[in-house]
């Protein structure tokens, strides 16, 4: 687990090397990133679900055509 003392640490030592004009480009990137790493994960789960209804139906189907 991390504490804040860490945290702190970190965060110093990133505006030390970037400078304080770079985060808030790092930190929209990472926003950016985090949102399109969500819509995938959205993505893929609608299309399971789509794919686990289709194979729900044609297997209904099967069983009334008889």
């Amino acid at each position: 687990m991390v504490g804040t003392t860490e945290i702190l640490i970190i965060a110093g030592v990133v505006l030390v090397l970037f400078g304080g004009a770079a985060i808030p480009k790092f930190a929209r990137s990472i926003g950016k990133a985090r949102r399109e790493f969500e819509k995938g994960i959205k993505e893929e789960e609608e299309d399971e679900k789509k794919e686990a209804e289709s194979t729900k139906d044609r297997e209904t189907d099967k069983g009334t055509e008889k």
